[in-house]
Order: structure tokens, then sequence, then C-alpha cells
């Protein structure tokens, strides 16, 4: 049997960033990486302001791969049981069930994760990283392609909880998300102006097969060892004395630019890897896994800022 995707396969990622560009405005490079990241069977964050559509992209998403979709509110009072389930016991019978939590959907929602307390970010990092869930005493697999997109707001940090850089290495990449040009502000009016009730629809859905031939395909796309080692000096520039960094990426940033970088050119039609790959990809999966020191955040240099300069440094192969 064939495991390579054929040509119908990139038709329906044609047909799919059409679809999400109608729904979500300005929304390009927000798909490119959405994708790029299922597709690498990881995991999102999105940092941005209330209001700039986190959740119709989720539902978007859900949309495209034909997913269960389930949006969690994080609150300062949510329980792990809330998000992964719990026994409940049924008097008829004098035995427990289990109550699946919301966390058994396809593409879950995890809207403001830094408002609920460690305990309950730990419930679901157990899910991000194992794919599975403990229940009482026995253990649950999620379905498969199982994908968290976590949302934090970037202004409001009253009655929030930081997140431990232990769940942040495990999101692939983190987004940021800015407010739209007065244009696109202007075809976002338009479209809720004309909007049905419904969410749109997709027709020709990517399948869980689909993504499979995807992944396999890319682990087939060329990477040099110059780019290799191009993207292991980039991660190891991180952690060199600078007075801007307290910790630098894990290896685990070597690996996700490695594969994101690889699908990104499947989804180019190229059968091999180039530097500005590795450029366009570095910031989303190292933004997040930067840990700044006092220095600066004194002096306002975002982690944006820090990877910029690192890729201006780094020799380019």
């Amino acid at each position: 049997m064939d495991n390579s995707p054929d040509n119908l396969v990139f038709e329906k990622l044609e047909k799919a960033k059409k679809y999400f560009l109608e729904t979500i405005i300005d929304g390009e490079l927000l798909y490119d990486r959405l994708i790029v990241a299922y597709i690498a069977g990881g995991h999102v964050l999105i940092e941005g302001v209330p209001g700039l559509a986190k959740t119709r992209t989720a539902k978007a998403i859900a949309e495209i791969v034909g997913a269960d979709f389930s949006r969690i509110q994080f609150t300062p009072d949510l329980l792990p049981s809330d998000i992964i389930g719990n026994l409940v016991f049924i008097p008829v019978t004098g035995e427990f069930t289990v109550r699946k939590g919301p966390v058994f959907s396809g593409i879950v929602l995890a809207d403001e994760i830094n408002r609920a307390p460690a305990r309950v970010q730990s419930a679901l990092l157990e899910a991000m990283e194992e794919r599975q869930v403990t229940i009482g005493e026995s253990t649950h697999k999620l379905v498969e392609n199982f994908f968290v997109i976590a949302t934090q707001n970037p202004i409001e940090q009253e009655g929030t909880y930081r997140l431990p850089e232990a769940q942040l290495d495990r999101f692939l990449m983190k987004l940021d998300i800015a407010y739209p040009s007065p244009d696109s502000e202007l075809k976002i009016l338009a479209m809720h102006d004309k909007e049905e009730k419904e969410f749109p629809k997709i027709k020709d859905k990517i399948t869980q097969e689909d993504v499979a031939k995807l992944s396999t395909a890319a682990e087939n796309i060329i990477l040099s060892d110059d780019i290799k080692k191009y993207i292991v000096d980039i991660v190891r520039e991180t952690r060199r004395t600078n007075k801007y960094i307290e910790f630098g990426a894990s290896p685990r940033a070597s690996i996700g630019i490695m594969r994101c970088a690889r699908i990104k050119a499947l989804l180019e039609n190229r059968k091999f890897v180039t530097p500005d790959d590795v450029k366009k990809i570095a910031p989303d999966i190292l933004r997040h896994r930067i840990i700044r020191s006092f220095e600066a955040e004194a002096e306002g240099a975002d982690s944006n800022i820090i990877v910029s300069t690192i890729l201006g440094t780094v020799k380019t192969p």
C-alpha cells in the first residue's frame, strides 16, 4: 500500500487554506503554523488579547480535520476532574463508571490556560505529553491526533498562574496574535454583517490517513548535515552566557525545528529544507522556551527581539 500523499491530499490542503482564510481574516501565517504543528503531532500556545478570533480559529481547524471540538474555559476554581473526567457511582448497579471529560475530544481549546492552578495544568500536561489520562486506577488513551490549542492573555495578569517551564516546553509552538490592520478590521465587520448563524462547513476534510501520509512523507524530506548543524547552532546560542537569557532552549527545540522545517518544505512542494525554512519556523518554536533575565525584562527585550538577534548572529550555511 502506498503511504505517500497524492495530489488529492494537497488539493484538500489548498481548499482547507482557502476555507480558513475566508473564516479568519489575515490568518495565512496562523493557518500555516497550525497545520504544520498538527501534522507534527505537537500542541500550540496562542497569545493575544481577547476578541482576536482564537476560539473561531480552533473551531475552523476542528472543522478542517473533521475532529470533535471542546472548549475549556480555565478559571482559578477549575479542578482536574473538570478536564479529564471522573468516576461516577451508579446506585442501580452499585458500581462506578467513567465519565470522560472534554479532553477526550480531538481538538481541545484551553482558553486562558494561565488562569488555572498548577494541579489543573499538570492534568493537562499528562494528556499533552502522554496522550492519555488517568481516572481512578485506570488509564485511558486519547483520540488519535489529539491537538491542544491553548490561549493566554498577555495584558491582564491578575488572578493568573504562570505556566511552569515544563509545560511551556510541551508546546511545540507559541504564536503571537496582534491587532488587525484597519483594512482587515473592515473586512471582519463585513464578514460578521452577513455571517450565517451556523459555523461554516467544509466538504473535503483532511482525514487521519491524510495526516499520517503527510507525516511519513515529511520524514523523507532531505535535511543536509549543514542544515542540522545550523539548527543546533541556533538552539545552542540560546544557552550561551547572555545578560538577556537566564536559561536557553532544550534539545526538544532542536527536534521541533527540524521536524517543522521538513513539514514546511513538504507543504511548499520541495524535497529539501532550506536555511530560510529554519529561520521562519525557529521563532515560533523558541520564543516560549527562552527564560528571560531580569535585565531583559527591565530593558523591555522580549523573546522575539532575543530570537531575532540570535538568528542574525548565527552564520547561515
